[in-house]
């Protein structure tokens, strides 16, 4: 917790003390907090999952709410929905692979761009190593726990991840269906290949030495779909004032091939619904000196190419964002963080974290500073755009994560609700143009 003195006496040198708000608003409610969950996860929405016609579906719900609120369309837009078109694949055969010639059997596919990918083999033991420049196959054989790292570090440097199998990389394959998660992309956009990510039985993959040839081969065919963000505007009254942006994903998993439907409540309907209640308090409470664009994206959870697109087809110019907060999983408390708080991601990095703790938000710091969770999330698209911009999150290891029991049942509404209700008041004194947030010395990613 260090330096949030410093952080906080810099806010409140820069926010006046008599600063007003122009006017205030009833509560946020228990009730409507719940309504709402109720509404996005529950069964008729069917897991919202990304790209579906059910995100669709939710992406209209959500307009329905911020028309019946009273906000605008975006500058620019004619209605509350920006659609994005995707390019999609499906798996079509069995996967094979291939090392030194021979046809390796008991090969699971978590992960891969489809077609054929491989090269030259390494072995790596230890997370913390890094991978030989000249190598184009890693097999990592550490701790299953450091996959995730394992597989970040390789991004951009390797073609294909080869690694045991573990009771998570099982779980995995079930939770997708034993088949291979193939990535989708924005139609028409860049595609950088992503690090294949495939598994094999322990004897197997002790097999595979340094300078082997391997090769993966996943048949697939192609296909076109699109993804849904829902976006509206509550103007200021001074439009050099700059705009707020407060956002959340509002897809998740949608339904398993055995027909299981994956709820969303925490993840991300709870931010969803964030948004959804401070865009209605807002708008009750009446214009402030910023602009408020409220959004929710699709298609999160396959990549984050909902708030791709949106950075690439703003309704406003980006450079007239001041901050973004996005909302992610703030429907359960983290036993790491201080009673009742959100953790902010990458609060070190900018004035906005001091400024919002001295206004009453309840907000800490990220406990979990080796997960780059600032990194994970839609508000990194935007950071790197030099916008401000953090996500607020409960509990980002509940174990609900990504699971059935996702629930509106397994969330803390009382905890959800007072977490919003305390953004209020420092939500409305960045919109009425009495502070602006700053990047810290080197808290700019690039």
């Amino acid at each position: 917790m260090k330096r949030i003195a410093l952080f906080a006496g810099v806010a409140l040198a820069l926010v006046p003390l008599a600063a007003v708000h122009s006017q205030t608003a009833a509560p946020i409610t228990g009730a409507d907090v719940l309504a709402a969950e109720k509404a996005l996860a529950g069964p008729e929405m069917r897991g919202r999952g990304s790209g579906t016609a059910d995100e669709a579906r939710a992406a209209q719900w959500v307009a329905d709410r911020f028309v019946k609120a009273g906000l605008k369309p975006a500058p620019g837009m004619d209605g509350y929905l920006q659609i994005a078109p995707l390019g999609r694949s499906t798996v079509t055969g069995d996967p094979v692979l291939m090392v030194g010639g021979a046809k390796i059997t008991g090969v699971g596919v978590l992960m891969t761009d489809g077609g054929r990918v491989g090269g030259t083999a390494a072995v790596l033991r230890n997370p913390g190593d890094a991978a030989p420049a000249d190598a184009d196959v890693l097999v990592y054989t550490g701790p299953a726990d450091k996959l995730g790292q394992v597989r970040r570090a390789a991004r951009g440097k390797v073609k294909l991840i080869l690694t045991g199998e573990s009771d998570m990389t099982r779980r995995y394959l079930s939770a997708i269906g034993g088949r291979p998660q193939i990535r989708t992309t924005l139609a028409g956009g860049s595609r950088t290949p992503s690090v294949a990510l495939a598994t094999l039985p322990a004897q197997a993959l002790a097999a595979i030495h340094a300078g082997d040839m391997v090769t993966l081969d996943v048949p697939f065919t192609a296909e076109k779909g699109t993804t849904t963000n829902a976006i509206a505007y509550l103007p200021g009254t001074d439009p050099k004032a700059g705009i707020i942006l407060l956002s959340a994903h509002l897809d998740h998993l949608g339904v398993k091939p055995d027909g299981t439907i994956m709820p969303g409540a925490n993840d991300d309907a709870s931010g969803t619904v964030a948004v959804i209640e401070l865009a209605r308090t807002f708008a009750a409470m009446g214009p402030a000196k910023r602009g408020i664009l409220f959004v929710a994206y699709g298609s999160e959870e396959i990549g984050g190419l909902g708030s791709t697109w949106f950075g690439m087809h703003p309704p406003v110019p980006l450079t007239s964002i001041v901050a973004n907060i996005e909302f992610e999983m703030i429907g359960a408390q983290d036993p790491k963080l201080p009673k009742g708080a959100l953790m902010m991601t990458g609060a070190e990095r900018s004035t906005l974290f001091g400024m919002m703790q001295s206004q009453g938000a309840l907000v800490a710091r990220d406990p979990y500073p080796d997960e780059n969770f600032f990194q994970r999330s839609d508000n990194y698209s935007l950071a790197l755009q030099g916008i401000v911009a953090h996500t607020l999150s409960g509990w980002a290891v509940v174990p609900t994560y990504h699971d059935a029991s996702d629930t509106v049942e397994n969330l803390d509404i009382g905890y959800m609700t007072a977490a919003i209700n305390s953004l209020v008041k420092p939500i409305r004194l960045l919109a009425d143009g009495d502070f602006t947030p700053r990047w810290t010395a080197n808290g700019r990613p690039h």
